[in-house]
């Protein structure tokens, strides 16, 4: 069942990723969606910081994804991709794409939080947790929905 919360500042924002982020383990995807603007990278703020990874988070948009070391041994990395860059060529091969980085990372032993990555992420993970950020017309308040998907 989707969850939902009013995010009214950017602070609120930072707050719920960073509850979602103490909640991921090894394995899991996260998928943030929404149009530009919505939020997504600072929400991966969060979800870095309930996680203790090393920052600093920015948008990973022109070299497709940045792995965030676990800052204690046994918890997992943070893996934050972008595939906004991707999303105009047709068929494209999102694992393919991670393989080719050579990211030094196993995606099993981390968590993957994917910008832009609706339709593409079903091949990474059997379930995923599907984040969908809205902005309010002329406004700073954002509507963050939230679920676990089975692919």
């Amino acid at each position: 069942m989707a969850e939902q919360q009013t995010l009214d500042r950017a602070q609120d924002t930072i707050a719920l990723g960073s509850k979602l982020g103490e909640q991921l383990r090894a394995g899991d995807v996260v998928v943030l969606s929404g149009p530009l603007g919505a939020g997504k990278t600072v929400l991966a703020k969060g979800i870095a910081a309930g996680m203790d990874v090393e920052g600093p988070v920015t948008s990973p948009t022109f070299v497709l994804a940045r792995v965030h070391r676990a800052r204690r041994a046994g918890n997992p990395d943070m893996i934050h991709v972008d595939v906004y860059r991707l999303l105009d060529q047709h068929g494209a091969d999102l694992l393919g794409e991670l393989d080719s980085l050579d990211l030094d990372t196993d995606l099993e032993d981390a968590v993957v939080v994917v910008e832009w990555g609706e339709g593409l992420v079903e091949r990474l993970a059997e379930r995923h947790l599907d984040i969908r950020l809205e902005r309010l017309v002329e406004s700073d308040v954002r509507i963050a929905t939230w679920e676990w998907v089975s692919s």
